[in-house]
C-alpha cells in the first residue's frame, strides 16, 4: 500500500474478518494501541488512566487469547463492524504520517450489541516492509461514561 490512508481501511477490514495475526503485523515493533479515558482531552497515557494502553507484547497476548478456543469470553464469539469516514492527513513529513479517521464501531456477541463512535488517530511510519502503525489512538465520544466490556479491538 503506497497511500497511508489505505492502511486504516485495511486494518479495520482485518479486525472485522478476525485476521488478528495479520492485524498485529501492521504494528511497528515499538507500536502502541491507546484508548484514553478522557478521549481527545487526554494529552498522554501516563498522566491519567486509560481504557487501554498496550504495547506490541500485550497486543500479542490479547490476540492469542482471542484465538484460543477455550476463551470463556468468546462463547459465543464476538463480531465487529468498523464504519469509517475517509481518513484525513493531519501531518506528513519524511517517513511519518498522522491520520485522523472518524468512525462508528459495532461489536456484537450473542444477543448483545455495543455501538461506539469516535475518532481513530494513526501515527504511521514507513518501513522497508511498508507502512506500520507506531500508535493507534482511539478517542471515544464520551469516553469517560460507563462502558460495557469490549472484547475485540476498536
Amino acid at each position: 500500500m503506497t497511500d497511508p490512508r489505505d492502511v486504516v481501511a485495511h486494518e479495520a477490514a482485518l479486525l472485522d474478518e478476525k485476521r488478528f495475526d495479520e492485524w498485529l503485523a501492521l504494528f511497528a515493533e515499538d507500536g502502541h494501541y491507546w484508548v484514553p479515558l478522557l478521549g481527545a482531552a487526554q494529552a498522554d497515557p501516563f498522566s491519567h488512566n486509560s481504557l487501554a494502553y498496550e504495547d506490541r507484547l500485550l497486543l500479542q497476548l490479547r490476540v492469542e487469547r482471542l484465538k484460543n478456543p477455550r476463551a470463556h469470553s468468546q462463547h459465543p464469539a464476538s463480531h465487529s463492524q468498523h464504519v469509517l469516514q475517509p481518513s484525513r492527513v493531519e501531518h506528513q513529513g519524511g517517513d511519518e504520517v498522522r491520520l485522523r479517521t472518524p468512525f462508528l464501531y459495532v461489536e456484537a456477541r450473542g444477543e448483545d450489541q455495543v455501538l461506539l463512535s469516535g475518532t481513530a488517530r494513526h501515527h504511521l511510519v514507513r518501513t522497508p516492509g511498508g507502512w506500520r502503525i507506531r500508535e493507534k489512538r482511539i478517542d471515544l465520544l464520551n469516553a469517560a461514561r460507563a462502558l460495557p466490556a469490549i472484547q475485540l479491538f476498536i
